[in-house]
């Protein structure tokens, strides 16, 4: 048997010790940091699902197959799916990343590199004097409180990649690419002109040169927005929404040559101008498109897209559309803003608008008050469409697009149209302001109606869906923060599409939340499981994953409230071979990086 002897001075006598040495065993050699064993893998790419381990040394995937060495940490999938993780392509993280680095809900639901700065709004480039007017256009466009936006973010940059140095400094919990908005470019030229006045030839120029310039400092792409509905909290439309054609080519040339992508929301009135517009735009940038598409029914059951996508692609134009994979909209409930009726005049609905929210259930536990709000309503006009709820004081929901989402623990997002408002007021024998409120009072004002006025037939979005061109998304987290709470769409779309409905295979849904994302923001080494990718991971309880009914919090700067919605389902979310999230909940560990300009820094 081996020994050592230790040697002490001879009057200290001599004092031996035995040690023994186990022989090494090579099988216990640790080689990896982490190991995920025994489960399902699906790498995104549409290969058929098989059983396996996943090692990751650092922060990539280091093998895939049979893992016989041990990790530092071993994760046992039995059981579960193990997926890249998820990418959202359409988010509005831009101020909230700033003081909630959890990155929070998109990180609940398995996703790991998000898309901001959508839509034409971003909070970069910026003069100092000018930080107040991206807030209440922010506030105005995506319903982000501005005293939040202006009391949660440091606002110590003016140019865009000082802005992402500035978020890289949170260390965010999952990996972040951001567009630059057309609205704060236009106005760091234009000033006060921006808005309504047509630029020069000069102020184009420096726009242009001021977009290319952003995307070489790390944005991966420039945004631009022509909804008219989108507005500055005076009325007036944001900067960029009536930009001419010459300044539209004019910026994507220069974010083509810097090596970024465009990304727009158009008006669906007139389609095909808008249509051209982008062609012109792609044919100047030389890179890709992606825009915002919700689903418009066109000729012979197709998408009304569908014939100028199929001739720029025929020019070999690359263009992407994104769309909701459930029909999207307002939630209306006690906890939102949108009650009954947004803009009623009577005193009644006025009252219960402006109480706090804690007091609304009591204000309705009132019969003499609930038949006022009753009487009321009655008198309103139930409206067709959103658009006249939100213009006229006299209009109530438009109670056939209106949908309970039930009280069980899971949103019920698929009712028919016989299970409207409408249908279950007149199965009550009700008014539907009546059956509004009972279902308040039983789900003790916890409970939310679904205004839909996107994506409204979901019968038509498998075939959309499943097209090449199409991506789902859209989930906007971060924005709208009273009024809707989409970000939950991933787990949505593994909940019905795949789960409940049988739509998508296993390999096709795991395709659609990752590989294929990923042909818009191009990176080389994420979503996918491929051996030298980063360690983008989600390991599924995939029979139990969904989401939970939205529900009303109040963690922004200053107490303000917003929407959030939690899942179910996700035993590990790996941000970077980093364990961002177990068993539903997060860790605390904030492993993203700042994804720049088609790559990691």
């Amino acid at each position: 048997m081996p020994c050592f002897q230790i040697g002490l001075r001879p009057e200290d006598q001599l004092l031996t010790l035995s040690f023994k040495v186990k022989p090494i065993r090579r099988s216990k050699i640790v080689t990896h940091d982490v190991v995920i064993r025994n489960g399902l893998i699906v790498d995104g790419l549409m290969n058929s699902a098989y059983p396996g381990d996943v090692a990751i040394d650092g922060d990539t995937i280091s093998a895939l197959g049979k893992v016989d060495t041990k990790g530092r940490r071993e994760i046992n999938a039995e059981g579960a799916v193990v997926t890249p993780g998820f990418i959202d392509l359409h988010t509005h993280m831009d101020a909230q990343i700033g003081w909630d680095p959890q990155v929070t809900p998109a990180s609940w639901h398995g996703v790991t590199s998000i898309l901001m700065g959508n839509c034409g709004v971003s909070f970069a480039p910026v003069r100092t004097e000018d930080k107040e007017l991206l807030a209440e256009m922010m506030e105005s466009v995506e319903d982000i409180p501005r005293h939040a936006i202006l009391s949660g973010l440091s606002w110590q940059w003016s140019t865009f990649g000082e802005y992402l140095d500035s978020i890289e400094l949170c260390k965010p919990a999952v990996n972040v690419a951001a567009l630059v908005g057309h609205a704060a470019t236009r106005f760091y030229v234009m000033g006060p002109r921006a808005v309504e006045e047509a630029p020069t030839a000069e102020d184009i120029s420096q726009i242009a040169e001021l977009a290319g310039k952003s995307i070489r400092e790390g944005a991966v792409g420039f945004s631009v927005n022509r909804l008219k509905a989108h507005r500055l909290p005076d009325g007036r439309c944001i900067p960029g929404t009536f930009a001419p054609e010459d300044e539209l080519v004019a910026i994507a040339r220069e974010v083509g040559a810097a090596g970024g992508f465009m990304q727009s929301v158009i008006e669906a009135h007139p389609l095909d101008e808008e249509m051209r517009l982008m062609r012109k735009q792609l044919e100047a940038a030389g890179t890709h498109m992606l825009f915002s598409a919700p689903w418009l029914p066109g000729a012979n059951g197709a998408s009304a897209y569908q014939p100028a996508i199929d001739s720029m692609r025929e020019a070999g134009l690359n263009i992407t559309g994104t769309t909701q994979p459930r029909a999207a909209g307002f939630l209306s409930g006690l906890s939102t803003s949108i009650l009954f009726s947004l803009r009623s005049k009577s005193e009644s609905w006025r009252k219960l608008q402006q109480t706090p929210v804690p007091e609304r259930l009591a204000l309705i536990q009132d019969r003499a008050f609930r038949e006022v709000l009753i009487r009321d309503g009655k008198a309103m006009e139930l409206a067709q469409h959103i658009g006249q709820t939100l213009s006229s004081p006299k209009f109530g929901l438009p109670c056939e697009k209106t949908f309970w989402m039930g009280t069980a623990e899971r949103p019920d997002y698929a009712q028919q149209p016989n299970q409207s408002l409408a249908h279950l007021a007149q199965a009550a024998g009700e008014h539907p302001v009546e059956t509004w409120l009972r279902l308040q009072l039983e789900s003790e004002g916890k409970g939310f109606f679904h205004l839909r006025f996107v994506n409204e037939d979901l019968s038509a979005l498998p075939d959309y869906m499943g097209s090449d061109w199409v991506v789902p998304g859209v989930g906007d987290a971060g924005a709208h923060v009273g009024l809707i709470m989409d970000a939950g769409w991933t787990s949505f779309f593994i909940s019905h599409w795949y789960r409940d409905t049988g739509t998508y295979s296993l390999e096709e849904t795991i395709h659609m939340l990752t590989a294929k994302q990923n042909r818009v923001l191009c990176l080389a080494d994420r979503g996918s499981l491929v051996v030298g990718n980063k360690a983008d991971i989600n390991v599924l309880d995939i029979n139990r994953v969904e989401e939970r009914q939205p529900r009303r919090v109040e963690d922004f700067p200053g107490g303000a409230p917003r929407l959030i919605q939690r899942a179910v389902g996700y035993r590990q979310t790996l941000v970077n071979g980093k364990v961002i999230l177990e068993n539903d909940e997060l860790t605390g560990e904030r492993s993203g990086v700042m994804l720049r300009n088609g790559g990691t820094i």
